[in-house]
């Protein structure tokens, strides 16, 4: 196992938590100051990549399709909010789950009566489409690096939002006590709206991001969205700060896992049985940790008071 491997699996994992960030964040906002459970959350994600690939399509530009993602993302995500969760509000949590559950069925069989089964393609952005050797001899993917560069981006502008600014105040005070800043006369609901669309814009990001790099497809978020969920529940519901920490922890955890417990275990164990085992035991890395995290700090590496 070379140190170069390391080297390289390492930046992949940051890169992968990273952008599994885009998707937490909005997540975490959402369940942490709405008190919303939004398993419709992974569907957003593959909204903003079919959007994405079709806005492409249409213009031909990568920059013009990260432009029209902004409102389409949002829009839809006001919709989904008015429509469906304004009225579940005050509804217990497992009312809110079997809604939204049923928006992923809705939206997985939605794409495929507007877009068809088959995967819709998207190439990388001629920009960003060649390599640079950040390590001798070892080429990386411009285009990764401008994924962890937008995710940074992203988390600089939250930072500054959440901390900076009045509508920052109100949503930390909305994550800690919702019934103070209802008490203080703001309006509520068009703060929940405000929060639901920021978190849709991050998810319809993060599709965009994803679009040219993995498969654009039906049901591509619902992996995503677990991990989503293992996301603000290490880091801590409502903590944006949480959701960096441990969406990079993660996604090191998941790449460099999957990549080199298979060769470590070639060493102990049979070629047939580390290529099974590996991959399973990988799987399972991110769980245990959220595991043991979850045993020392119940409430996250980052509770929203904190946050």
């Amino acid at each position: 196992m070379s140190t170069l491997l390391v080297l390289e699996q390492t930046l992949n994992g940051i890169q992968f938590g990273v952008f599994l960030f885009l998707i937490s964040a909005g997540l975490t906002l959402v369940l942490g100051i709405m008190n919303v459970v939004n398993l419709a959350h992974g569907a957003l994600f593959m909204m903003g990549a079919y959007f994405a690939s079709t806005f492409v399509a249409w213009t031909g530009s990568f920059f013009i399709a990260f432009l029209l993602i902004i409102p389409s993302s949002v829009i839809l995500g006001i919709i989904i909010e008015m429509l469906t969760l304004r009225p579940l509000y005050l509804r217990d949590h497992m009312d809110q789950v079997l809604a939204t559950f049923g928006l992923i069925l809705f939206f997985n069989e939605g794409v495929k009566l507007v877009w068809g089964v088959d995967p819709q393609p998207m190439p990388t952005p001629e920009l960003f489409a060649g390599n640079v050797e950040i390590f001798p001899d070892a080429p990386y993917p411009v285009f990764r690096l401008f994924i962890i560069g937008v995710g940074l981006l992203v988390a600089a502008v939250i930072y500054f939002l959440i901390a900076k600014t009045k509508v920052g105040m109100l949503i930390r005070a909305g994550a800690s006590n919702t019934q103070m800043i209802r008490a203080m006369g703001v309006n509520i609901r068009f703060l929940n709206t405000f929060v639901f669309g920021l978190g849709a814009f991050f998810a319809g990001l993060a599709g965009l991001m994803a679009a040219p790099i993995i498969s654009v497809e039906s049901g591509m978020g619902d992996e995503m969205l677990i991990l989503a969920f293992v996301v603000i529940v290490i880091g801590g519901i409502g903590s944006v700060r949480g959701a960096l920490v441990a969406s990079v922890i993660i996604g090191v955890f998941e790449v460099v896992g999957r990549s080199m417990l298979p060769i470590a275990m070639q060493k102990i164990f049979p070629l047939e049985i580390a290529q099974t085992a590996g991959p399973a035991i990988a799987s399972m890395l991110i769980y245990i940790l959220m595991a043991g995290v979850l045993f020392f700090k119940p409430q996250g590496l980052f509770p929203a008071r904190t946050g």
